[in-house]
């Protein structure tokens, strides 16, 4: 229910909405919501990460100055529309992108610049922490980057007091207070479902392991507390009014909730927090997260295990290659066009192209396609070549060469998602896709249903990204109802009237990507081939 002007107008001046504010790798995002969850305005700051002495980094003059504009423009949006300067507001909370490393001292001094999820300096310890615990630690992991940072000696690890991510500096900056939500968390160091915490016999494991280098902290020490959604972590002080609104016109002692990674923000902005649900992400490369009823069997490199902003076990499959083969592709069928004296419209060249796909043979009619650009962690290849291969006795025809590219686009993401159902047995009620990719009506959606076997949901808040999702979880902080589950909440207040279109799986498309994905599979050592030996 969308309310009216004067509504609004009450409703900030009462202090009767939500902030969430996402800094992502590209663009900081500041989203205020009123009690309807619908925006009311909005405020950005755009920037780029930098590559100081090996490392990607962003520098705290930078944080700062993009919390200060995201929250002014956010503020300016208000006064244009509504004639009013923000003094309250009902709750706040923090996102960022997850991962990464940030050290401090016992001064509150960043001892080392500001390591990001980017970057890939810490394999060694990322290999010798995943042997060590039985369990996957990427290396973009807060743990990898501090075991990284142990193994080279580094003069600032005596020194430690307190390590956090992006999103956990900001609220310890406004509010004073250490604190992560337990999603965040879950890409620092793994997270124990049964106690929502950090898992005890890995921190003890961690200790056992750096003991001889007598360091004056514990891990424990030096990690953020763990706290989960709708628990008050804190409130804007009076330092933190300064630093986010230089006008002081904001007034401090609003209460501020865990602050949370972007893959917990996105899930909660899909509506993809409740167990035996998920969501799959498209564009440059494609990932997918299934909230598990319980904890995988065993270890297996293809998977990160993290978890829901309320901390229910989440299984991710990254694949890094997606959509950059097919708009590559389509951008040749534009110059075809043109050639020809046709100007195509973007969104119609899509529209066709896809649709195309739904009149192909099922399994693609034996073509093949690897999309790479880039290297692909699931199939073992460390660089990648995008490459076209039939035989004389493919069926070679526009529909089958646009569904086989559709096909591959999903294709590592497959081999990923193969583990969780075949071999784990997990099950999937339903999957929430958004991106790029989906814009053209049901084409995408059949394929990644036929993919995953699994009914496949677009709906119409996909778009509003992860600070409207930070937004929301700030909104579930002052839920009248304490006892209503996060997952409740999202189901029967934020998403109970948003339309949304499900397409469920045609069993011969099922098929038709089972056969795809064997000669898939055979097919990965001609990429290696063509890496290797073909196109140096």
């Amino acid at each position: 229910m969308k309310a009216n002007q004067e509504d609004i107008k009450k409703a900030i001046i009462n202090g009767e909405t939500s902030l969430g504010i996402e800094l992502g790798s590209t663009r900081i995002k500041a989203v205020l919501i009123d009690k309807h969850f619908e925006t009311i305005a909005t405020g950005g700051y755009e920037w780029e990460n930098r590559l100081e002495n090996g490392f990607w980094t962003y520098n705290l003059e930078d944080i700062t100055t993009g919390l200060q504009v995201a929250y002014r423009e956010m503020k300016n949006d208000v006064e244009r529309k509504f004639g009013i300067t923000i003094q309250t507001i009902g709750s706040i909370g923090f996102s960022a992108m997850m991962h990464g490393y940030m050290a401090f001292d016992r001064a509150g001094e960043l001892l080392v610049p500001f390591r990001t999820w980017r970057n890939t300096t810490a394999g060694r310890a990322a290999k010798e922490l995943t042997d060590h615990f039985q369990f996957n630690i990427p290396e973009r992991w807060s743990i990898a980057h501090l075991y990284q940072a142990i193994l080279n000696e580094e003069e600032h690890v005596p020194h430690i007091d307190y390590i956090t991510t992006l999103s956990g500096y900001i609220h310890w900056l406004l509010t004073g207070n250490k604190a992560i939500g337990i999603g965040d968390a879950s890409g620092m160091f793994p997270i124990n479902e049964g106690t929502k915490d950090y898992h005890e016999s890995m921190v003890k494991l961690f200790d056992e392991l750096v003991a001889l280098k007598n360091y004056p902290w514990k891990l424990r020490d030096i990690l953020p507390p763990v706290y989960i959604s709708g628990e008050n972590a804190g409130k804007l002080t009076d330092v933190g009014v300064k630093i986010l609104d230089p006008s002081q016109d904001l007034k401090p002692g609003i209460p501020v909730c865990p602050p949370e990674g972007d893959a917990g923000t996105g899930m909660v902005a899909t509506n993809s927090v409740r167990k035996r649900t998920g969501n799959v992400s498209v564009g440059t490369s494609v990932f997918a997260m299934i909230v598990l009823e319980k904890e995988l069997s065993k270890l297996y490199p293809e998977i990160d295990m993290v978890t829901t902003p309320n901390g229910s076990p989440v299984a991710m499959v990254h694949a890094n290659n997606c959509s950059s083969d097919i708009n590559a592709w389509l951008g040749l069928f534009r110059e075809f066009s043109e050639a020809m004296g046709y100007k195509v419209d973007t969104a119609q060249l899509f529209s066709v192209m896809f649709n195309k796909a739904l009149e192909a043979d099922p399994d693609g009619g034996g073509l093949l396609s690897y999309g790479y650009f880039s290297g692909e962690y699931i199939t073992g290849l460390e660089k990648g070549r995008p490459l076209f291969v039939r035989s004389p006795e493919s069926n070679f025809n526009l529909a089958n060469f646009m569904r086989t590219h559709l096909f591959t686009a999903f294709g590592a993401l497959k081999m990923g998602m193969d583990i969780l159902t075949k071999k784990e047995d997990v099950t999937i009620d339903s999957i929430l896709a958004h991106g790029g990719l989906f814009k053209t009506p049901v084409v995408g959606q059949k394929i990644v249903a036929a993919a995953m076997n699994t009914p496949v949901s677009v709906m119409a808040t996909a778009g509003e990204g992860g600070a409207w999702g930070m937004a929301i979880l700030a909104s579930y902080l002052l839920n009248d109802n304490k006892d209503e589950s996060l997952e409740d909440f999202l189901e029967r207040k934020v998403f109970k009237d948003v339309a949304g279109q499900e397409i469920y799986p045609d069993p011969e498309d099922v098929k038709g990507f089972e056969e795809f994905i064997e000669r898939y599979i055979k097919g990965i050592e001609i990429e290696r081939a063509a890496v290797e030996h073909l196109l140096p």
